[in-house]
Order: structure tokens, then sequence, then C-alpha cells
């Protein structure tokens, strides 16, 4: 089931709460007043992390708060998929209260969750061998996003800030790295300590030097940057939707080269999408060769559409009604996070 482009800027709130039945499961909320208007408190778990949600700049517009039903055993694995089942608009989530054990089981959940989502989660365990962090990082987990915090729901800032500013407007891509947090206290971190979570691929909100507060560094559990999974997602939903949209508004595409083009003009429609937000751009291509493209090719948009022909269909694919093989090789904008300045000096 593929996602619009609209449902990446839409977080989930995961609670033990009783203010939402279990037969609903779920409810979306435009602000902090909405919620409370709904009869939330702000000794709730669940409004206190809404409270960080909504605070962020750029303010997210949507949240959703779902029940976990704890008392009849339902575990926080469940409960998310039970979130996912009864909603499919939330991109982010994020589990109130989660142990470190179920920090682990709703990682694994949301890894293979359909649509696409990414999981933000805080510990406070101490930075040593052995962590949730560590635990994480040694699964290669690209969905799971850790922040170290002694301020309760800090890595809800972070999600706040990623779905606020997703607004997928011209130029909108944007990193987690170096971002404010708004209501997260920054933590007075060792260097060795600020090392060590950067070394498990977790994140910190912390002082740099006497001016900044800032987020550190914007990645995931397996070290790939947040950004470049929602892009990717993004991508792959909008050339899903593209080509779905091409079958269903044609009356017909042939099985010729004439129609696979028409197929393949779909496709790259919604590849400048990520071009004008700015997540993809041109660039040489360093991967294996695919079809035409070769490595060391310049990718003068950032991406290439190609397919193989038509002609070398056997009968079978044709009689099947199938599409040759597309490909899709796209160049990620990237981003400069690190700075190295050298300065000369002559006297």
């Amino acid at each position: 089931m593929a996602q619009s482009a609209g449902t990446f800027d839409i977080g989930l709130l995961v609670g033990k709460s009783t203010k939402i039945p279990i037969s609903d499961r779920v409810k979306i909320y435009s602000s902090l007043s909405d919620m409370k208007s709904d009869g939330w408190e702000e000794s709730d778990p669940e409004c206190a992390a809404a409270t960080i949600y909504f605070s962020q700049n750029p303010t997210p517009v949507k949240l959703v708060v779902g029940s976990w039903d704890a008392a009849n055993g339902e575990t926080a694995s469940e409960a998310i998929t039970a979130c996912r089942s009864a909603n499919n608009d939330w991109y982010a989530c994020y589990v109130v209260d989660a142990t470190a054990g179920e920090i682990e089981a709703v990682a694994a959940a949301v890894e293979a969750m359909e649509p696409a989502s990414v999981y933000f989660y805080t510990t406070k365990d101490e930075i040593v061998t052995g962590n949730i962090m560590e635990t994480l990082k040694n699964k290669s987990y690209k969905r799971t996003f850790g922040q170290y915090s002694t301020t309760p729901h800090a890595a809800v800032a972070a999600m706040g800030y990623a779905m606020g500013a997703n607004t997928g407007g011209a130029n909108s891509a944007y990193t987690l790295a170096y971002k404010t947090e708004v209501g997260v206290t920054p933590e007075k971190v060792s260097t060795t300590e600020a090392v060590k979570i950067r070394e498990l691929n977790g994140n910190v909100y912390t002082n740099f030097g006497p001016k900044f507060k800032l987020l550190t560094q914007g990645k995931m559990a397996s070290g790939v940057s947040f950004d470049e999974v929602l892009n990717l997602d993004m991508l792959q939903a909008e050339i899903q939707i593209g080509a779905v949209n091409a079958l269903v508004m044609a009356k017909k595409i042939p099985q010729t080269e004439d129609g696979l083009s028409l197929l393949l003009s779909a496709i790259s429609e919604q590849c400048e999408k990520s071009v004008i937000r700015g997540a993809i751009a041109p660039g040489v291509w360093k991967g294996s060769p695919i079809l035409t493209l070769q490595r060391g090719d310049t990718l003068s948009k950032g991406y290439l559409v190609l397919a193989e022909r038509i002609a070398d269909q056997t009968q079978d694919e044709r009689d099947k009604r199938v599409a040759p093989p597309i490909y899709v090789p796209v160049k990620m904008a990237g981003a400069i996070e690190h700075v190295v300045v050298n300065v000369t000096v002559n006297r």
C-alpha cells in the first residue's frame, strides 16, 4: 500500500492511557489545546509528550494518539501494529515510557512495517556496552532513531521537528543535525560520552560552547541519516502512486515502446518532486552499471528512469501483460555536516 506524500508529516504517540477506547484505537489532533479539550491532562504522559511535539519550530500540523491496551496484556509492539492497522496516515512514531526491551521489540516491528514508518525513542541508560543503542546498532536498524536524554520524551522533539519541517515544498529538504529541541534540557555529556554516543549511532541534545544548544547527529541506529530514509520513502511512495495513476487514468497503455514511454514519463514526473524538494541532485554515478548507465556517468537531473526493451520480452511476459523491468537510479543531494578549516598564517 502506497502513501501519499502528505502523510510523511504526521507523528504518532502511543501510551497506556484509557482516554481513547481500544475500539477506536487512535484519535487525530491538530494542536495541544485540541487534546486538552478532548479531556487530556498535563499529568498524562501522552499529553506531556504532545506538548514537546507541538512546541517545535516549525510546528507539526497533526498528531495521531494511539491506545496501548497494556491492562489486558497487549505488548508495545502489538500496540504499534494495531495503530498502524487503524490508521495509515502517520509516518513517525513514539511509545511513551517504553522500557529497553519494549524499545527493541517496537523497533523490530517498525523495521518491517508497511506503509514505511520510522520509530523515535528516548533512553537515559548509561552509555556503556550492552545498552539499547548498541543493541539496535548491532541489528543495523535503519528505521529507529534513538536519543540519549534525561528529559522525558526528548526524542519527541526530534520527531516533532521532522514532521513540522517536512512541508514537501520547494527546497524543503532538511537534516536533523544541529537543530534546536524546544522543551528539552541539553545534556552535560563529557567528550568521551559524546564520542561513545556517536559510535553507537545515537543522538544527543547538548551544548556547543556558550551559545549553541544543538542536536547531534541525526542518525538512525544503522548509521544512515534520518533525512535519507525519509526522502527515499517519499520517493518510493510517489513513484508507486505515479505508476498506478498512469495505469488507472489511461484507457489503455499499449505493450509497445510508446506505451512504455508513458510509464517512464509518469515516473519521471514523480522524481522531479524530489529534485524540487532538494532531496536529489545532479551528480556522478558511482554505483554498478544499470542498462546504459555506466559508473562515472553524470546524472544531469539527479536521476534516470530506464527500462529494458519491449522487444526483448518473452511471449509469456507479453501474455501476462507485464512491463519490462524499470530502473530508477538516483543521486542523493547529501548534506555537509562536518567542516575542517585550515588557517595558514604568514608573518
